[in-house]
């Protein structure tokens, strides 16, 4: 069995203390930015999950990694990171998108950190011993894979090296600086053509990938709690086919 880690939001550096001191109000920034009926369906798909007993728990590591110390205006230091992977093409789900180290539960995980921090291990190498859980955030139910997942805060002054483990299964492992996250150059919006609804959620146009989907906004959400958002461009509106073209052609913004 893999044993239940406590959580210590004291272990949080300053930098990190407005996420995690405000950590229940990322899910009001998370739906802040979804249209009503759209707001509606979700809750709907997560309730009918519910009665029905659908759906998978699953846990992703949301871990950050920098100096305990915060620059002079409080805001992230400039090495910090955010712990990102890309999934391998050729899997069945979100093949080939940005996500979180993470995935589902297995029955000897003793609650959604444990399965974060064994998933984590799995899929980058990381030394989980490094890192400190500061905190659980909402269970959200992903209607796409059907998984109900739980993202989990953690913070690592130096996590040690990080790379893919199974080809078959990520493509990319990479601490992403989060000043890449707050730029506002490398953000906007998405939408997927095959959705009914044309609704378009926030997203990352990085160096090597774009994050958007269930990982954009969380990310986009953390970054407004934590008072780290600049403002941005919300009126660039991209399908998604057109948005990962920029990244394949340009490499990022």
């Amino acid at each position: 069995m893999t044993a239940a880690v406590p959580l210590t939001p004291e272990l949080s550096p300053s930098w990190l203390r407005p996420l995690v001191d405000n950590v229940g109000e990322v899910p009001e920034a998370f739906r802040r930015r979804l249209p009503a009926d759209v707001l509606a369906m979700v809750t709907a798909a997560k309730e009918g999950a519910a009665l029905r007993g659908d759906g998978r728990d699953a846990a992703v590591l949301v871990l950050f990694s920098g100096p305990q110390c915060a620059s002079t205006d409080g805001a992230p230091p400039d090495d910090a990171d955010l712990l990102l992977t890309v999934r391998a093409a050729t899997l069945r789900h979100h093949a080939g998108q940005a996500a979180f180290p993470g995935g589902a539960s297995d029955p000897g995980d003793d609650g959604p950190v444990a399965t974060a921090l064994r998933e984590a291990h799995e899929e980058t190498g990381i030394d989980v011993t490094r890192l400190h859980p500061l905190a659980t955030l909402e269970r959200t139910f992903i209607a796409p894979s059907g998984f109900h997942v739980v993202p989990v805060l953690a913070y690592s002054p130096d996590p040690g090296p990080v790379a893919v483990v199974d080809e078959a299964e990520t493509a990319i492992v990479a601490r992403v600086p989060v000043r890449a996250f707050i730029n506002p150059a490398n953000r906007l919006m998405v939408y997927r053509r095959a959705l009914h609804r044309r609704f378009a959620g926030p997203a990352f146009l990085l160096n090597q990938m774009l994050v958007w989907g269930f990982t954009g906004q969380v990310i986009s959400a953390m970054l407004d709690v934590a008072g780290w958002a600049q403002p941005w461009d919300s009126n660039d509106i991209r399908e998604l086919d057109e948005a990962m073209a920029l990244l394949d052609h340009e490499g990022g913004r």
